[in-house]
């Protein structure tokens, strides 16, 4: 249906001692396609005067938070016109704080609520509040909370009582969690869902299956969203394929909707009870796929030594896309052998190597660490190649640090008629990151929009202080970030961070993650780079601080994880990982690696340390039990050529530098992707 033309209607003079919620303004709004015909819309309300109620007004509060044209900040410049904003207005605003994950914001318009509106919160504020702190994980302030609404009376409410539910279980306060439950003369399906999930994440399987019997036993009937609960527990109790496929059982024979996310997390109970048969015949019977599915079959089989990439049973556009998705599945595991795998089908299959083929093939060899390969499948392209190809062949050169042949690419892809769009310049502005290209990254940006009438995004932004900070020019940086067109996200603050990491500056540090808090207030990472920050400048007592900071919130560095693939298979390894058949030959590696890169003169850097280890014996053996050491070693032991090893974190200096040394010592090819980053290292 069109639009309706806005402009082109008639409105009456509005007598604002009338009550407006039939005007026919108000109509109009829920019928809005685009942000300019709700401006419109504002417009006209306040020339009829129905800013003068408090009903409308709220209206046009909701339909700017939660369209899907949104946007918060026009949204609450909304309610700041209103004279007289009702509680339906507030609980809107804080609703829409609470669920774009504005947490410190959504909390201190409810502190604005309780000082300013003359209603008191009602049992649909507080659940909003609730979420914000459950994300946030304020233990106290959600117990202050929970005591406000008991005295308000809606302790007893259903809605406020399963999102107090939700609240502790997130907190880790199970025992509260299942106080609240248990107290409840009444629930419904989201309660036990509540505290299923809650039990089932908080190490409390065996009890989260005891309630979900219970609820059976109760005659509630349970939902997809209980069963992933469920299934949860299961592959945390690692239950044996029998059980796994009764509780599948049990899924189909209650005629539960089977969703993507129950499909997949069917798919992953199956993959980690050790049932690969059986999660390769569900995953041939899954209709509808994600990269989840793929990566999660992929995982699993790569994981057990049965690896199996696709179903080769379909055929024609369908089988095009299944191997679409297995190559990204491949891309962001490292599996290039799998990859590798599908490329000789595709050949030995005659099938046509369209551009959707090639782009996700170009990925694959890229982020696998194959550059050569992946120029040989862009040459080989047969038909007109697009922009994706394009694209992504410019997006390999870049994260290979190729930023002038980047460049020499897209001076191609113009000579070929081809429109550049935002993933080109995303693309372009990265190769320049990783190449040091200052003023060809100032120009593309430049030139976006001039020459090309693509306005830059958040994500352009980003590249572009990340270009300024590893040149150290954090000044220009922090100016450009003032002058955005556009709000500065999480990815621009934190490329600013990480380049005051890397030339020290703790006072801009400091200024730059207190704004990154402010927006993502359980940025693990965020954490972590500012403990780096004083770590490098020897300020032990703040990594303390920090480090006590994050322990009060909940928060806890993310692991690093490291894997190489050997023959087809991929062995991953988590920091001072001893799970591995081949432990005890790898810790013996670890040791010979140990010794000579010494006798080689290397030193240890102990700079990335990252917290207080005074024996120097200490600090060199937490350094030796990084992943990438650990699956380094492994790959000396396994493979006789090159090693690919990926990381899902950023590679510290001193494994950087170590292997180097271990590329020259033992004459290896090495190929290291983190999450940043190739390095390749030639001996």
């Amino acid at each position: 249906m069109a639009a309706p033309n806005i402009s082109l209607i008639n409105f009456p003079t509005v007598n604002t001692d009338r009550h407006l919620a039939n005007h026919p303004t108000i109509a109009l709004i829920e019928k809005c396609s685009n942000p300019d015909h709700l401006k419109q819309l504002h417009a006209q309300m306040l020339r009829a005067g129905l800013f003068f109620d408090p009903f409308s007004a709220s209206k046009l509060i909701q339909s700017c938070a939660f369209s899907r044209f949104s946007s918060i900040d026009y949204a609450h410049k909304v309610f700041d016109q209103i004279p007289q904003p009702n509680l339906y207005s507030w609980n809107a605003l804080i609703r829409a704080y609470a669920t774009r994950s504005q947490l410190l914001t959504c909390l201190s318009m409810f502190s604005r609520l309780l000082r300013d509106c003359a209603e008191k919160p009602n049992k649909f504020t507080y659940p909003f509040v609730n979420k914000a702190l459950a994300k946030l994980r304020d233990l106290e302030l959600g117990k202050g909370i929970h005591g406000m609404a008991i005295k308000e009376g809606f302790s007893s409410d259903l809605y406020v009582a399963n999102c107090l539910i939700h609240f502790y279980a997130e907190c880790g306060c199970l025992d509260l969690a299942s106080r609240v439950f248990s107290k409840r003369p009444e629930r419904d399906v989201i309660s036990w869902n509540s505290i299923i999930d809650g039990l089932a994440n908080g190490g409390r399987e065996d009890e989260a299956m005891e309630i979900f019997r219970t609820m059976d036993e109760e005659g509630v009937r349970p939902n997809d969203v209980t069963m992933v609960g469920v299934l949860t527990a299961c592959r945390r109790m690692k239950v044996d394929v029998k059980f796994g496929k009764m509780v599948h059982s049990y899924i189909e024979k209650n005629g539960i909707k089977q969703s993507l996310i129950l499909c997949n997390a069917i798919l992953d109970m199956y993959t980690r009870c050790g049932g690969v048969d059986e999660a390769k015949m569900f995953f041939d019977k899954m209709v509808e796929k994600d990269i989840i599915s793929w990566t999660t079959i992929l995982v699993g089989t790569v994981a057990l030594r049965r690896p199996w990439p696709f179903s080769t049973s379909c055929s024609g556009a369908r089988q095009r896309v299944n191997l679409v998705s297995t190559l990204s599945a491949c891309s962001e595991l490292g599996a290039i052998g799998l990859g590798g795998w599908i490329h000789v089908y595709i050949k030995k299959e005659s099938m046509r190597l369209n551009c959707h083929l090639a782009t996700a093939l170009i990925d694959m060899y890229s982020k696998c660490g194959d550059l050569e390969k992946a120029l040989d499948v862009f040459h080989s392209v047969e038909c007109a190649k697009d922009v994706f190809v394009w694209s992504a062949m410019i997006a390999g050169l870049g994260m290979h640090g190729c930023g002038l042949y980047a460049m020499e690419m897209f001076e191609k892809m113009l000579e070929d008629g081809v429109k550049p769009t935002a993933i080109t310049f995303t693309n372009l502005l990265s190769a320049c990151s990783h190449s040091g290209l200052v003023e060809e990254g100032r120009a593309f940006l430049e030139q976006m929009e001039r020459v090309y009438n693509i306005p830059p995004r958040v994500e352009h932004y980003a590249c572009m202080i990340d270009i300024l900070g590893r040149a150290g020019l954090l000044e220009e940086a922090m100016a450009l970030i003032k002058a955005m067109p556009v709000a500065p996200g999480a990815s621009v603050w934190g490329a600013l961070l990480r380049a005051c990491r890397l030339h020290k500056n703790v006072e801009l540090a400091e200024e730059v993650w207190a704004r990154l808090h402010e927006i993502e207030p359980r940025n693990h990472g965020a954490y972590v780079l500012l403990s780096n920050v004083y770590a490098n400048s020897g300020l032990w007592e703040k990594v303390s601080e920090v480090k006590k900071r994050m322990r009060e919130v909940g928060l806890r560095k993310e692991p690093g994880c490291s894997s190489v693939e050997v023959n087809g298979s991929v062995h991953e390894f988590l920091v001072g990982d001893n799970t591995h058949p081949m432990s005890k030959k790898i810790y013996s590696k670890l040791g010979e690696i140990a010794e000579r890169v010494k006798s080689e003169g290397y030193e240890t850097k102990k700079s990335e340390v990252l917290q207080m280890v005074e024996e120097e014996e200490m600090q060199e053996k937490a350094l030796s039990l990084h992943s990438e050491r650990l699956a380094l070693a492994y790959g000396l032991i396994a493979l006789e050529q090159r090693i690919r090893i990926v990381k899902n974190l950023r590679v510290c200096e001193d494994c950087h530098c170590v292997f180097k040394v271990v590329s020259k010592v033992y004459g290896r090819e090495i190929v290291l992707r983190d999450r940043y980053r190739f390095h390749l290292l030639l001996f």
